[in-house]
């Protein structure tokens, strides 16, 4: 059958990938087609939305030879012939390493950070077959989990609602999902930039336990809080993308704690429109953050928890109560909504990044970069990273590099959420928590204005998983989304939680 005659039946904002695999199954569809119908909904679409910023060259060649492994009858994994987006952070071999910033490209006068080989995750992604269409769009050094304004690729837009932010960092991982370029793709969080990005276009966004996932070949933030996780817009199809990238590595020492985590099967495995039967879920109120809630997000969060209820859930109201929880998060000065302890190890985390680079480097030492990017200097009091100059701990690492920081505030910090965390779910014999991911509708793109969300923070520095799912829309259009948390190492149960509550109610509507 010609590609011709395929590539305009696609429908790809309706397409899973389980669909696109009985589709390649039974011949009604070839990978070569649907990356060719990929492809052109990123031509036709991407100088509008400025998600993709390099466009991979090889993806046909890569989804011809998944059809003739196919055909020959090789077996192949869930993500094989599956066409995907990495977020620019992402080392990928041919391909420089950005971070948003016209100082470490090439093409707007700086210097091209060029990997001798690709992070794990891209790796893996490459090894299940995945066909990477591009690297997405960033702010500088992740700093912002709102937008990609300052971008040297120039804004993302948001595909549900152009007027208002689209989440970041992983602003064009959301907004090529989002788009029907591809069925899922890399995104990375450190504070809130998988859930953000995710939440701010209707989309599944899985921020997994730290640990669960290597980190290892990505420009940090934080090595004690990054972590990169599936985008995608169904929670299945996240699932999936989750259990090709999890797992241990020995380039990232954390990982072997994942071992004894990921379900047999898999974390897309066994998931059941009755997952939520049964389930005791701890519901948002003052008890975890002083916070309130928007008049219309609160309204919305009541329906959305009588469809919790109706799923079989019972809820439990504001279990953190009593406790001393919400006395631990600070924003930190300088920042409009972000508390930002434990990336006081930036300078060290950045030094062991340029190390994996390889010996041709164009940077080698956190000295290296910090002459190359002098001119625009990130870390100076009052630049987009001056705040860390407030963290207990930044002062030490900044004199010595290359020297492993203990951070003992930082991991005290951790220890005190992860108490709590234990304590209340026992109290309440809870399963998951479930929050409205946002407090109040987004900020509009320019506004200046910050996402202002339930969790970040309290998520990141315990390294809890979390997971977003489409749970309706404001009257402006914008989504609204919930958040379900558990504590350490119980991704695979509220994946399945989200999955349940997701068949129930079917918010999601494509915007493109």
């Amino acid at each position: 059958m010609s590609t011709k005659a395929e590539t305009p039946q696609i429908d790809l904002g309706a397409l899973t990938i389980t669909q696109a695999q009985a589709a390649f199954a039974d011949g009604s569809l070839t990978s070569e087609a649907l990356t060719r119908a990929s492809i052109a909904q990123m031509k036709a679409l991407n100088g509008k939305y400025n998600a993709v910023i390099f466009e991979c060259d090889d993806a046909l060649d890569v989804a011809r030879d998944i059809d003739r492994r196919r055909a020959a009858g090789e077996k192949l994994g869930p993500m094989a012939g599956i066409p995907v987006v990495i977020k620019d952070t992402v080392d990928m071999v041919g391909y420089p390493s950005t971070a948003g910033w016209r100082l470490l490209y090439s093409g707007t006068g700086g210097v091209d950070l060029m990997p001798e080989r690709d992070a794990p995750v891209a790796a893996r992604m490459k090894a299940a077959g995945a066909v990477i269409l591009g690297k997405t769009n960033v702010p500088i050094l992740s700093w912002t989990g709102t937008h990609a304004n300052d971008s040297w690729a120039g804004p993302t837009l948001n595909v549900v609602r152009e007027d208002r932010a689209p989440g970041g960092s992983s602003a064009g991982t959301a907004s090529a999902v989002a788009a029907h370029f591809c069925l899922t793709g890399l995104a990375e969080e450190t504070g809130g930039s998988i859930q953000n990005p995710a939440s701010a276009q209707g989309l599944v966004g899985i921020k997994a336990t730290i640990g669960m996932v290597p980190n290892a070949g990505v420009v940090p933030l934080s090595g004690n809080r990054d972590m990169v996780g599936p985008i995608a817009r169904t929670v299945e199809d996240a699932a999936i993308c989750l259990d090709a990238i999890a797992g241990f590595t020995t380039e990232d020492p954390k990982t072997l704690a994942s071992v004894g985590h990921i379900p047999q099967g898999g974390f897309a495995a066994n998931l059941s429109k009755d997952g939520l039967k049964g389930k005791r879920i701890g519901l948002y109120g003052p008890g975890w953050r002083k916070d309130a809630l928007s008049p219309e997000t609160a309204a919305l969060y009541e329906r959305a928890k009588a469809e919790l209820a109706a799923a079989g859930a019972v809820l439990v109201e504001d279990p953190f109560s009593g406790t001393d929880f919400n006395t631990h998060r600070q924003i930190t000065p300088g920042t409009p909504f972000f508390d930002g302890r434990g990336l006081e190890s930036l300078p060290y985390d950045i030094s062991c990044y340029l190390k994996r680079l390889g010996p041709d480097a164009a940077l080698k030492t956190w000295e290296d970069f910090v002459e190359a990017t002098k001119a625009e200097d990130p870390f100076a009091k009052g630049a987009i990273l001056g705040y860390l100059h407030e963290l207990p701990d930044f002062a030490a690492v900044l004199k010595s590099p290359a020297t492993p920081p203990a951070m003992p505030q930082f991991t005290a910090l951790k220890d005190t959420y992860l108490r709590l965390l234990r304590e209340v779910f026992a109290r309440h014999d809870l399963d998951a928590l479930a929050y409205p991911q946002m407090l109040e509708e987004l900020p509009g793109l320019h506004s200046g204005d910050a996402i202002r969300e339930t969790t970040v923070g309290e998520l990141n520095i315990a390294g809890i998983p979390g997971i977003t799912v489409p749970a309706g829309y404001y009257a402006s259009g914008a989504p609204f989304e919930l958040i379900f948390l558990a504590q350490q190492w119980d991704d695979a149960a509220i994946i399945n939680m989200a999955y349940a509550y997701e068949q129930a109610t079917l918010h999601r509507k494509p915007a493109v």
